[in-house]
């Protein structure tokens, strides 16, 4: 056994005995005491995603949808960029260029001046992806990959480009896609469970418990690689010492994970995990080899509070005639509670965060945005953080965890072996952003945080924002001193916080025909709900197009002004679609929110869009 797998290994055993966990819910997280000045680096990214301080004082960041990787001047803000990748593909709103890792001897050894990146890339020369069977879903034959590039230090470039593993799956919702770079000299991945049984995908079973087969690693076939951790060599083979799992030993390091895109290294090796929970439970976890993290049979702790694992691609109805939601449970979704779950499993450190069963999941805060107001946070990343008496004092070993959903940094206090949380999270930096991954400055009394471009999130009066205040930036947060908490100087709110109001204005009601509604609902599940939720107010990433807030969004206004929205859609490949799809889908929304059907077309264009209202 390896040293990291003998450390983890007891890491492991440390947790089972029964140590202080941090299992509460929001209202226990604490109003940071530390002030910090902020500023704007730069902004106009195009999803920066992975952002870590380089050996040559630069900040490296990759770009999601901008298929760049860059370097920034923490100082100046002045962009280089390294390499455009035209390989990448970002169909949707997960996926594209991900994680990165800098070898540890980059600048300080010639035959170790690599990058490591992950992408999704479309490979026609592999099998279509069996969960995507449509041959014209851009996910038919979407895979990710690891790759290696050189860095030549007198241009500032990347290039020479090496596949270190290819194949890998990549879905449209939970992609994961962190990169780290292992004391142990490995390079470790996380790969989520694609977002299957829930919205667009809940009639897909969930892979996070299937185990890779020996004929499956042979062939190179990874596809029970979903919802795992993985442990790979430079090369992309296999470890010798990566654990046994159901007799094979693969590139999997861990199993039973929903959503894991945060990943970071102690000083002592200790992996420590952040992980993206349903309507509760997000949780930060230590990864220790060959263990089960429980999903999706528990979610957090094996409480019985507010989840249950119901099996939607099992029903005795056929799910395809089903309608998902995540409230209600149709009675021929089979259901289990945590508890009956009797496998070994690895609890998680902490929670974000834990209501009881009968949590009110529909607050009239969020104006028909449930999810906002879901006690989950989104965590996007984590970072291991140790003040060693010259940064920021009092926090001397803590977990730094950005978050999507309440765009805010989380502070969790760390046990002295750091194998256990010490104490209530502390919240720092709320705003109107999704925070999406951060750097600390050598000193470490600077935090550079990079913002997703848009997403679901808080409003800071509450409820849901409607647009984010910093998209595609990079914010710096300096340590000035003790105090409140608040920022010394805080930017300004976003005024857009809450849904419009319009006038109603006079025009003819929408018209559709119902063939029209009909081929919508198809495209729209296939393209839509992934991100807006199948029912069109169930979505976790994108506002909702049905109820309370639709109507508080789009009344009075023509269905150009929607049908056009429509075409920006995704974010990623705005006008992907053929115009006329786009119009099926406006009338498949239009019929989901009340309109009638008639005998007249919905135009994909000319004077008619603009003499509909939506009222």
């Amino acid at each position: 056994m390896n040293k990291i797998a003998g450390a983890a290994a007891l890491s492991m055993t440390f947790l089972l005995v029964g140590v202080t966990v941090a299992q509460e819910g929001p209202e226990s997280v604490l109003r940071g005491t530390k002030e910090f000045r902020r500023s704007v680096l730069i902004s106009g990214l195009s999803g920066p995603w992975a952002l870590l301080w380089g050996p040559d004082n630069m900040l490296w960041v990759t770009e999601r949808t901008g298929k760049r990787i860059s370097r920034i001047d923490p100082v100046s803000g002045q962009k280089s960029v390294a390499i455009t990748i035209d390989e990448v593909s970002a169909p949707g709103a997960q996926d594209g260029l991900l994680g990165m890792a800098l070898d540890p001897q980059l600048l300080r050894s010639a035959s170790h001046n690599y990058v490591y990146v992950a992408y999704s890339y479309v490979d026609r020369n592999k099998e279509p992806n069996p969960w995507f069977p449509d041959p014209a879903s851009p996910y038919h034959y979407l895979y990710s990959k690891i790759v290696r590039l050189a860095y030549d230090k007198a241009s500032g470039t990347l290039s020479k480009p090496v596949d270190v593993i290819t194949g890998l799956p990549v879905g449209n919702d939970h992609v994961s896609g962190r990169l780290r770079f292992g004391p142990d000299k490995k390079l470790y991945f996380t790969i989520g469970d694609g977002g299957h049984d829930q919205l667009g995908n809940f009639c897909l079973p969930i892979q996070a418990q299937r185990l890779p087969t020996r004929d499956e690693v042979n062939r190179k076939d990874y596809s029970a690689y979903m919802g795992k951790s993985l442990r790979l060599n430079l090369d992309g083979s296999i470890p010798r010492d990566n654990p046994k799992l159901a007799g094979v030993i693969s590139h999997v390091y861990t199993y039973g994970h929903r959503n894991m895109e945060g990943l970071d290294f102690g000083p002592d090796g200790t992996l420590y995990a952040s992980e993206h929970g349903p309507k509760t439970d997000d949780e930060i976890n230590i990864l220790t080899p060959g263990s089960n993290y429980g999903w999706p049979n528990v979610a957090g702790f094996k409480d019985d509070k507010a989840y249950e694992y119901a099996r939607w691609a099992d029903a005795s109805t056929p799910c395809s005639q089903l309608t998902f939601s995540d409230i209600v449970i149709d009675p021929s979704v089979p259901r289990e509670p945590e508890s009956a779950y009797k496998v070994p499993f690895v609890p998680p450190i902490a929670t974000m965060f834990t209501v009881p069963t009968g949590f009110n999941f529909h607050d009239p805060a969020c104006r028909g945005a449930d999810v906002i107001c879901w006690p989950t946070v989104a965590p996007s990343s984590v970072h291991y953080y140790a003040s060693k008496g010259k940064g920021i004092p009092g926090w001397d070993k803590v977990l730094l965890i950005t978050t999507l959903k309440r765009g805010s940094l989380y502070v969790l206090p760390l046990t002295a072996n750091g194998k256990a949380a010490a104490g209530h999270f502390s919240r720092y930096f709320q705003s109107e952003n999704r925070l999406r991954d951060l750097a600390v400055s050598p000193d470490g009394r600077t935090l550079y945080i990079a913002t997703d471009n848009s997403g679901l999130l808080e409003a800071l009066a509450g409820g849901m924002a409607t647009k984010v205040e910093n998209p595609g930036a990079i914010l710096v947060f300096t340590y000035v001193g003790e105090g409140t908490g608040a920022p010394a100087a805080q930017a300004a709110t976003n005024q857009m916080s809450a849904p419009m109001q319009p006038t109603v204005s006079a025009g003819m009601l929408p018209q559709f025909t119902a063939e029209q509604a009909a081929a919508g609902k198809s495209a729209f599940n296939a393209n839509c709900a992934v991100c807006h939720g199948n029912t069109l107010t169930n979505g976790t990433f994108a506002p909702p197009l049905g109820g309370e807030y639709f109507h508080n969004r789009w009344l009075g206004q023509t269905v150009r002004a929607f049908y056009d929205h429509a075409r920006n859609m995704p974010p990623a490949a705005p006008a992907s679609l053929q115009d006329d799809a786009y119009a099926d889908i406006v009338a498949y929304v239009l019929e989901m929110n009340g309109y009638k059907a008639s005998d007249t077309r919905l135009s994909a264009g000319g004077d008619a869009l603009d003499k509909m209202t939506i009222q």
